[in-house]
């Protein structure tokens, strides 16, 4: 029965490629919210997220963006990173040639559950050299504090 079973080529390559149809497959056609700690497999942009004692901080990579084309919202639990990237070449310029482009362009949309001790009321954002910050502050409730012994 194994005689039945023949590869062409190299095996390892040919796993790579199904691996790559698969996840480009599953990248357009379902993309799930991320959580508070995994991001959703070939997301844009790739963030960070991490916490200090007072806020929850988000750091998205996002070179090239427009800070104006880009919004952020908060609901019910879940920060809303969204936007457009803009291409570097004009669609439809005859004497431009593209052979490989893997740059992601176009709109983009992110999703991250925040804890339950995020503050929907204390949200800073902002962008300098490709880095979008978000710093979400804790509530005051969470926070740990020092008790008196009488």
């Amino acid at each position: 029965m194994t005689d039945s079973l023949r590869f062409s080529g190299d095996i390892f390559g040919e796993i790579d490629r199904l691996q790559q149809q698969l996840a480009q497959t599953f990248r357009t056609t379902y993309e799930a919210p991320s959580n508070i700690r995994a991001m959703a497999r070939g997301g844009f942009p790739a963030i960070n997220i991490g916490t200090t004692a007072e806020t929850i901080e988000v750091v998205a990579f996002a070179p090239g963006i427009d800070p104006k084309a880009v919004q952020v919202s908060i609901d019910r639990g879940l920060l809303l990173i969204a936007g457009e990237r803009s291409g570097t070449v004009q669609e439809g310029d005859e004497r431009t040639s593209i052979y490989a482009q893997e740059r992601f362009t176009g709109p983009f949309r992110r999703v991250v559950s925040l804890p339950e001790d995020a503050d929907p009321n204390r949200v800073n954002a902002s962008y300098r050299d490709g880095f979008l910050r978000v710093s979400v502050g804790k509530r005051e409730s969470s926070k740990p504090r020092q008790i008196e012994i009488r």
